[in-house]
Parts: structure tokens; sequence; C-alpha cells
């Protein structure tokens, strides 16, 4: 019985990856994970319960080639569980021509970095319910991370980055924008709760201009864009622009392009399937993005349609990072 969806066309892939790193099998591969102490098919299933078999299988995979290639760190083995990703790609499939799985590996391996200090959710304020998610990821990081990592999100309307901020627990972050300096200032700040919510710093703009200056003003290193609401009028737009001007300044920033693929592009021009599909969402995150996500958020089968795995693109963040800290733990207890 095949272990995970589409085997047939996943598999010689698979396996062809898994030879490369001296790896016999799947199952041999389990084997590794499993004399580490590590039961990530398990640990991905807490994740997210619903997701499919093949992301189970996935993480074993990019679990079991971290081990063999001794990556002792979170980031290095991060970036290694992106391989494993990929390789479950479906060949000709939109995750595939993206390169989706080795982007999600290298955004865990900037997310457990010292280096990166603050995360942004640049989104349509619909979106800010991905900041729950955001929590867990940076609670996870944090056990491996010696500074802990900030966590703002970035939308577009003061009014609803107040009543988000009520509702969640956030701290809200009036700011105004001067025009004829290019500067932001703070006015306002209130928590609407104490703890691991109360430190989600959550921003209204009122325009472009003033999304990219908020974005300076925390020293954004890595953002994720949300195709919701206003991607072609502020969040697209923020990222390339900042991307741009960090670029110019030699500052490093990782930027994510999340969301779409195939009918999820914001433009009747995209009518045919595949990688082909440039609507207009798709073409700015390929503009300004160093990885591009494919698919829903949070459900499994769209992502798992864009021929990468069953799995939320959200609950994949966790999941990376925190199957890189669970093999960063049995590297130190001496596992391997």
């Amino acid at each position: 019985m095949a272990l995970f969806e589409s085997y047939e066309r996943r598999i010689d892939k698979i396996n062809s990856v898994l030879l490369e790193n001296g790896i016999a099998s799947i199952e041999e591969a389990e084997k590794i994970t499993k004399e580490a102490g590590l039961d990530v098919y398990e640990q991905i299933k807490t994740v997210q319960p619903i997701c499919f078999e093949d992301a189970c299988w996935a993480y074993v995979v990019g679990a079991a080639i971290a081990i063999k290639r001794g990556a002792r760190k979170a980031s290095d083995a991060a970036a290694v569980l992106g391989e494993g990703l990929q390789a479950f790609c479906i060949p000709g499939s939109v995750a595939d021509q993206r390169k989706v799985g080795i982007g999600h590996g290298n955004l865990g391996k900037m997310l457990l970095e010292e280096e990166t200090e603050c995360f942004c959710f640049l989104a349509g304020h619909e979106s800010f319910a991905a900041a729950e998610g955001a929590i867990g990821i940076a609670e996870k990081a944090n056990k491996v991370r010696q500074k802990p990592l900030r966590v703002i999100l970035n939308g577009l309307g003061k009014d609803a980055a107040q009543i988000i901020s009520r509702i969640n627990g956030f701290t809200y972050v009036e700011t105004d924008m001067n025009y004829g300096t290019g500067e932001v200032s703070e006015v306002f700040r209130k928590a609407y709760s104490s703890g691991l919510r109360a430190k989600v710093n959550c921003y209204g703009a009122n325009d472009v201009t003033e999304g990219v200056a908020i974005m300076h003003k925390e020293g954004v290193d890595v953002s994720i864009t949300g195709n919701s609401t206003n991607p072609t009028r502020f969040q697209h737009p923020v990222a390339g622009t900042y991307k741009k001007e960090c670029v110019a300044n030699g500052k490093k920033f990782f930027s994510v392009a999340s969301g779409g693929g195939t009918g999820r592009t914001l433009h009747p021009d995209n009518m045919a399937a595949g990688p082909a599909s440039y609507g207009m969402t798709d073409t700015m995150g390929r503009m300004h993005s160093d990885a591009q996500f494919a698919g829903s958020s949070s459900v499994p089968a769209h992502v798992e349609m864009m021929g990468l795995i069953g799995m939320g693109n959200n609950p994949m963040v966790g999941a990376t990072v925190a199957v890189a800290v669970l093999i960063e733990e049995a590297s130190k207890a001496g596992k391997f």
C-alpha cells in the first residue's frame, strides 16, 4: 500500500534525493530519525492534525537527510528540511516550478538565526488570524535562540488594526506619517492583554508610504505577505518597496510572497493552469520575493493541489521550525 498521496508521481524524485544523501529508502529514513529519538510523523500531526500523509513523510525524509549530514544547529536543519519538502513536489507543478519547498526551508532557517530579530505579517487585516501561528512559531524558535524573535503585524487601516488588537490581545501601535520628512512617529500604544499576545505589535497604515516607514521603524528582517483584501494596494507594494530600500542600504531582508497559484491570482488573464498562471498577485510576488508559497495559508487540500504536500503554509512554517528545534535538541543530547 502506498505511504502517501500521489505516491507514484513523487517516489522517483524522492528516491533520487535520498540516494544522493546515502539513504536507500523512505523506510531507512524513518529508521534514522527514530534512532535519533525523534518521532517526526507524530510531531507533524501535532502541528496540523488534518494534514495529509505526504506532509508527515516529507518531514521524515528531510529530518533524516539533516541527521545524515550532521546538521546540529536548528537553523541549518531547517534549510535541509526544505530540501525534503522540495523532493516531494510533483514534477512540473506550481510548487515545483516556484521551488516552494526550498523557500519554506530558507524561511525556517531565517527565523532560527540570531541575525533575524523581527518577523512581520504584512497583510490585509482578516489575515491577522495568522498571528496565532506566528506566536507559536516564535515560542518554538525561542527555545534555541539567544534573543527572542519579535513578531509584528502591519496592515492597511488604523481602525482595523486597533479592532484586531483588541479582539486578539495584541498591542496596538498608532503611528503618524510626516510626508514632508518621510519619517513616521509613534503617537499612541495600548496593550490589550499581557504575556505572549501583548508582545505582538499591531500597526495600521494609511497607505504604502507609511507601511514602508513602519517596516523601517521596526527593522523588519523577514516578512510574509498575505494575498487577502489589499494585495495589490498594500502588502505586495510595501514588501517590494521595502526590499528595494533594504538592498540600497545594505540591509538583509528576506521577503516571502504567500498565497495563490492556479485560480487564486486576482486576474482574469490567468485561465491556463499550472506554472504559466501569471495573475497579478502571482506576478508581484515573483518580483519581490526570496521565497514564494503556493496554495492556502491553512487548507491542506489547496496546497496539495499546487503540487507540494497536504499541509497549510502557515502550519508548515511551524512544522519546519518545530522539527528543526527537535533535531538540535537531539544533537545536544548526543543522539547523533
